[in-house]
């Protein structure tokens, strides 16, 4: 059994981003709005902030309280929109009730959508076109490549269908040629599918879901999900009870999430380097 180390990777990955950015002189600023005080958004934001100032990419806090209207928010977003200085755009998720996080979101220039989330770039994806890649689904497929796995021929038990991980990672999958199966809470059979994948991910949030009967032996394992018990993290696999059957298997923490962070850098950067182009 292999560990998929995503915190390894990372720092590989954000070494090269800052020698990129110091060698290409890249001027690279992140504008992040922050929505009231959400302590999930607010521990997001530290991260964002830590590891961008890690590779010398500058950040700006736009904090708008918890009152705010959609109106207030897309005024500022038009605002970066037009502001040359401001490389990338993020929305910080969750946003207080009564704010449209979608149409919201899809004001962001698609060019600045650092996370990916805008109609264009979704849209670009599920053509297989260059545009900005949802960053967990970029990460997870840029982790599996890192340690040359195939994805071509592969057939993929893919549990979770939400906007952030599941159905753009399933498209990024599908454009690398693999065979998906979309599972989720009303699948029938879910042991039958998984019991079958070459590999099997799961962002569903649910502790422990995936056991060691539902997988086959030489399995490849990708565990997105993350659930606070007890005060400890943990992902959606019984790690312990299917590591052995695992020929790869990401540790979770330590395995997407540190994936994703380093793809917000590498949004950025590719940002940066396509301002003005036709993408």
């Amino acid at each position: 059994m292999i560990l998929l180390d995503g915190k390894a990777y990372r720092k590989e990955l954000l070494e090269e981003y800052k020698k990129e950015i110091e060698d290409k002189k890249l001027d690279i600023t992140l504008a992040i709005i922050q929505i009231g005080n959400e302590p999930s958004s607010i521990a997001y934001i530290k991260n964002k902030i830590k590891y961008c100032d890690m590779v010398g990419i500058r950040t700006r806090l736009h904090y708008l309280g918890s009152k705010t209207t959609n109106e207030e928010l897309k005024i500022l977003i038009n605002k970066l929109n037009l502001d040359d200085n401001i490389t990338g755009i993020i929305l910080q998720s969750p946003v207080p009730k009564g704010i449209d996080y979608v149409s919201c979101a899809n004001l962001i220039d698609p060019k600045k959508d650092i996370d990916g989330f805008t109609k264009d770039n979704i849209y670009n994806l599920y053509n297989n076109k260059k545009g900005i890649v949802p960053c967990t689904p970029k990460g997870v497929v840029k982790l599996l490549k890192h340690y040359d796995i195939k994805l071509a021929g592969k057939t993929v038990a893919l549990l979770g269908r939400g906007l952030v991980a599941g159905r753009p990672l399933m498209l990024m999958l599908e454009n690398e040629n693999a065979t998906v199966t979309l599972c989720h809470s009303k699948t029938k059979n879910l042991k039958a599918i998984t019991k079958e994948a070459d590999i099997v991910i799961s962002a569903v949030g649910k502790p422990n879901l995936i056991t060691g009967d539902m997988v086959k032996e030489g399995f490849i394992g990708v565990d997105i999900g993350l659930t606070s018990v007890d005060g400890k993290l943990v992902g959606d696999f019984d790690f312990e009870a299917i590591k052995d059957k695992a020929s790869y298997i990401t540790p979770s923490p330590g395995g997407v999430g540190p994936m994703t962070i380093s793809m917000i850098i590498e949004n950025l950067i590719e940002a940066k380097k396509n301002k003005g182009k036709n993408v």
